[in-house]
């Protein structure tokens, strides 16, 4: 089965409050060694398997469309040079407004680019200082805009709701005016206050109001119904796609399906390995760059800091956990008995009879899936498949 790249990029220009992703500020100098080091690790896995096929390529962060065109040029050759990118394949860039241009983003496009992901947030002048971002509403129409002469036909648009003191009416003025501009793909996730980021503290020390989540769960479920209304099929969780334009690296990850992570606090799947890689910029260059070999089995690398080898019983866990975020999808059963040998119900039939009978849990056809109300719910029922 092709494979896919993630590649992480952790260079920003700014921290925003929120984020607890391994991005840092104020380290741009340290890119064209980055570069290289990343080029490393490339052909440190393809000398192990070469010429694997790869389906999807997504470049994340951290801020990505911080790097040049130039670089990316390096980095993809590179990629062609060790594996076999099959013609389909979905090439994504996750970048933030105010970062790009109209010439950029073309150059970028001539590359073999074909998605591009905007981190939006809010249409929210307040919001937006608040969440520390710092672009303004202004940037993303700039950033759409240029994407379409640039040739992008496959935009996503990430959205945050949830925000502490924001009403359900500035979330869906929010929607409203991102419909505007007609992405194919919208992704819509609730503001987590994660420990040891600012947000976090500040809510710990009551700076910060904490967000009812009885008003998130109207919004979500506003979403839910005025997306659906004008076309967009909720297909996971927090994503929402035009038909056809599901993004296909994330789906990877959602069939629990094998991934390489490259770069600096990359995680990666594949031939058995949960690995991840080391956090700090000068650290992973260093290893990267050493002509040491790590003398490690295949996926892992000389950055590797952390690996597992997963059981089959994991195995079978971690493919719930993530299945049963695609609301329609959901676990196949018969595909479930295909990769494991086992019916999913002989495996698991306490947790789904426990859920199903809650309501949050139900099998239409093949599918065991969330319900609608269990989509609210989503982490009770995960939390029913670790041990």
């Amino acid at each position: 089965m092709p494979i896919s790249l993630y590649l992480h990029i952790p260079f920003c220009k700014h921290r925003c409050a929120y984020c607890d992703f391994n991005t840092y500020a104020g380290q741009e100098v340290s890119i064209p060694l980055y570069v290289n080091a990343l080029c490393n690790e490339i052909k440190s896995l393809g000398h192990h398997i070469p010429q694997l096929n790869v389906q999807t390529i997504f470049f994340g962060g951290g801020t990505p469309s911080l790097l040049s065109a130039a670089q990316y040029q390096t980095i993809l050759q590179t990629i062609h040079d060790e594996f076999d990118i099959i013609s389909t394949a979905e090439i994504s860039l996750e970048a933030n407004p105010g970062t790009v241009s109209s010439g950029y983003l073309r150059d970028l496009y001539l590359l073999g680019f074909n998605r591009i992901s905007y981190g939006v947030q809010s249409v929210n002048p307040e919001e937006l200082r608040m969440l520390e971002r710092i672009h303004a509403y202004s940037d993303v129409v700039d950033a759409v805009t240029w994407s379409r002469r640039a040739g992008f036909r496959n935009i996503n648009l990430d959205l945050i709701y949830g925000l502490p003191e924001q009403t359900l009416e500035r979330w869906q003025h929010t929607v409203k005016l991102i419909m505007g501009l007609h992405p194919e793909h919208i992704s819509a996730y609730a503001l987590t206050l994660e420990h040891g980021t600012p947000f976090g503290r500040w809510a710990a020390k009551g700076l910060l109001p904490i967000p009812d989540p009885d008003l998130g769960a109207e919004q979500y479920e506003w979403t839910m119904q005025y997306l659906a209304e004008h076309g967009y099929e909720q297909y996971e969780i927090s994503n929402w796609s035009l038909p056809g334009r599901q993004c296909q690296h994330n789906l990877q990850y959602w069939h629990n399906f094998e991934y390489l992570g490259i770069g600096a606090g990359a995680h990666g799947y594949a031939s058995g390995f949960r690995y991840s890689n080391v956090l700090r910029i000068k650290t992973y260059i260093d290893r990267c760059t050493s002509s040491r070999e790590s003398g490690l089995p295949f996926p892992l690398t000389s950055a590797t800091i952390n690996h597992h080898k997963n059981t089959v019983r994991e195995d079978m866990q971690e493919t719930m956990l993530t299945g049963l975020r695609l609301t329609s999808d959901g676990i196949s059963i018969m595909g479930f008995s295909t990769r494991f040998g086992l019916d999913v119900r002989s495996v698991f039939g306490d947790e789904i009879g426990k859920m199903t009978n809650y309501g949050l849990l139900e099998i239409v056809d093949d599918v065991l899936r969330l319900t609608v109300h269990g989509r609210l719910l989503g982490n009770q029922v995960f939390m029913q498949f670790v041990e």
